[in-house]
């Protein structure tokens, strides 16, 4: 009796300790999950409202399979037996992340998307998964470092819980934001003054939300982006660029006293932003070009 006794409470040990470091993983990729969540709701910005859950229900299982079937074994495998190519995989994806900013940004100065006919549902689905898929991609390398003395089992049962976790939490979240008008225009039929008050309120004000959550989103795709870049640059041994904007966050960090870690975080936010516009430009045109030099070599020639 006593030693099965002994043994549940063993068990019970085990799962709390697996709780308490899918805890601290979570809590650690806090901040790209917060990118993540301020991401996806350009992706439903102007779609019909009856399509709009279906269509995050599609990126939110996407976005699963995108932690479990690819990212989890890949990060599992590198970490096993080439832990030196998770910095230059990432850093690849952080290009990619650049270059959709970019690209956004550049298509907003156009005008493009005022005058662009709709888009088709599935591509809309695979955008938002690609994008996912970086960003996804830096929340499990935070979660897998912050787990990386565990033994092989409970670190990918970890991985496991905080790629659930976290994928609930941010479409849960994305969910609520863009169903808000809904609940407005409900509440504008209820009886009660005061809800038919913040029923307005809400119509009135969603797409301004949106509207800045889209540009919120771009923004979160350069600064990531250029985060990962400089810190993987870092990581491969080009100290420099890394060096300095720590020094330079350091220096505002302890120069003024009262807003000093905030206004610290906004320097290494703002020069990683810089950085992902910069490389996202460079990536941009690079391949405009190439596609240019392309169609004129072998598209007209035939």
């Amino acid at each position: 009796m006593s030693a099965g006794l002994f043994g549940l409470l063993d068990d019970v040990a085990v799962l709390a300790r697996l709780a308490a470091a899918s805890g601290r993983a979570t809590a650690k990729a806090a901040g790209v999950v917060i990118d993540d969540t301020a991401v996806t709701p350009q992706y439903v910005h102007g779609i019909a409202a009856e399509r709009e859950l279906p269509i995050i229900k599609r990126i939110a299982i996407g976005s699963l399979r995108n932690k479990l079937l690819v990212i989890l074994p890949v990060a599992m495998l590198l970490s096993q037996f080439a832990p030196r190519l998770l910095t230059p995989v990432l850093m690849l994806g952080a290009t990619y992340l650049c270059y959709e900013g970019a690209e956004k940004i550049w298509e907003s100065i156009r005008g493009h998307n005022a005058d662009a006919s709709p888009v088709a549902e599935h591509e809309v689905v695979s955008g938002a998964i690609r994008t996912d898929l970086i960003l996804s991609a830096e929340i499990m390398v935070i979660a897998l470092n912050e787990v990386a003395d565990q033994a092989l089992v409970p670190r990918l049962i970890i991985l496991i819980v905080v790629a659930l976790v976290l994928t609930v939490v941010v479409y849960g979240v994305v969910a609520v934001i863009v169903k808000m008008d809904d609940v407005g225009l409900r509440l504008t039929q209820t009886r009660p003054r005061i809800g038919q008050r913040v029923g307005r309120g809400l119509v009135a004000g969603m797409p301004m939300v949106l509207s800045a959550l889209s540009t919120v989103g771009t923004v979160a795709m350069l600064w990531v982006g250029g985060h990962i870049l400089l810190a993987g640059s870092d990581r491969l041994g080009w100290r420099t660029p890394y060096g300095l904007l720590h020094h330079a966050e350091d220096q505002v960090r302890h120069g003024v006293k009262s807003f000093g870690a905030v206004l610290g975080w906004l320097v290494d936010t703002g020069a990683s932003a810089v950085v992902g516009l910069v490389v996202g430009f460079v990536v941009f045109v690079v391949l405009r070009l190439s596609k240019r030099i392309w169609t004129a070599l072998f598209i007209t020639s035939d």
